[in-house]
């Protein structure tokens, strides 16, 4: 399953909800934490004066800038997640805009009418598959033909090679006459926006946060809330663990969040629901050709989109 959060409880229930948070990653890492501070506790109880007392005000300045620093690479991986919401957004619209043109502008007994729109679901399936880095044959294969489905099998670039095939097909059309110029221009657009859209997406999976800002992050994060223990023992005794603890979960939970929205296309909880997203296009093709028999849309189950 690939599911995305699209219901969130109450906010009574939200305190203590795990499905769609990163308590579940991070939970190791917290847990340390807050060993490491009962450990020290323990032994400061045992030998009072084992440790100086640490003033906080280096923990408290350090603490700012590192929630400054994690909270812009929040932000840089948001706008990566929500810019790859808006190419599907788009694609949604052109997929819809290309059925209606092409069942507008070719006759109704047109084997081309249906070919078309079966290749744009196919489409679908495939650019979904290449962004989480699968083959999506089994999924596409049941709106290609059998010569198209072998071609495709040496492809890399598949969706690529599906908008090569529609486009061949436009402008053969438009060499025998059964298309306008006007008319050609129109569906070349519509393909344009779509490989468009597919580039967009492309370039999200391909191009992450700079290597370097994201392992300065992970480390100062690992290495502020491994002092904090030592910082506050003196201090808050046994009550040392959960402040760290708090401290920690903030922290790492913002770091790891920022690594499930960094790649909005795969398989996290926060993750885009591609799944209902290409399964909404294949209705509303299907629906264009006047197919009756429609698959039903992917509904959320507990709150949960797939």
């Amino acid at each position: 399953m690939h599911p995305m959060i699209v219901k969130q409880p109450n906010r009574i229930l939200m305190l203590f909800t795990l499905r769609g948070s990163v308590l579940p990653v991070i939970l190791p890492k917290v847990s340390l934490i807050m060993a490491i501070s009962a450990a020290l506790a323990i032994v400061l109880h045992a030998h009072p004066g084992a440790y100086p007392e640490f003033s906080s005000v280096p923990f408290t300045l350090f603490g700012l800038a590192l929630s400054i620093f994690l909270g812009f690479r929040n932000n840089a991986c948001y706008d990566r997640w929500w810019e790859g919401r808006k190419l599907w957004g788009a694609l949604v619209i052109e997929m819809r805009a290309l059925a209606r043109d092409v069942t507008a502008f070719l006759p109704t007994d047109h084997p081309g009418r249906t070919h078309i729109l079966h290749q744009c679901i196919a489409y679908a399936y495939l650019l979904k598959a290449r962004l989480r880095d699968e083959t999506g044959l089994d999924e596409a294969g049941h709106y290609l033909s059998v010569e198209e489905h072998a071609a495709l099998l040496a492809v890399h670039n598949r969706p690529e090679a599906i908008l090569r095939s529609i486009m061949e097909k436009i402008a053969d059309w438009g060499r025998h006459g059964l298309l306008s110029d006007i008319i050609m221009m129109t569906l070349e657009t519509r393909l344009h926006a779509i490989g468009a859209a597919q580039g967009g997406c492309e370039r999200i999976v391909s191009a992450n946060t700079p290597f370097a800002y994201t392992l300065l992050l992970h480390r100062t994060a690992w290495i502020f809330c491994l002092l904090l223990p030592f910082g506050f023992v003196s201090t808050l005794g046994f009550a040392t663990p959960l402040l760290t603890g708090v401290l920690a979960y903030t922290f790492f939970g913002l770091d790891a969040l920022s690594d499930e929205l960094e790649q909005p296309f795969g398989l996290h909880q926060n993750d885009l629901p591609l799944n209902a997203i290409v399964r909404g296009i294949e209705i509303d093709l299907l629906e264009t050709l006047g197919v009756d028999a429609l698959p039903a849309p992917l509904a959320p189950i507990k709150g949960v989109l797939t």
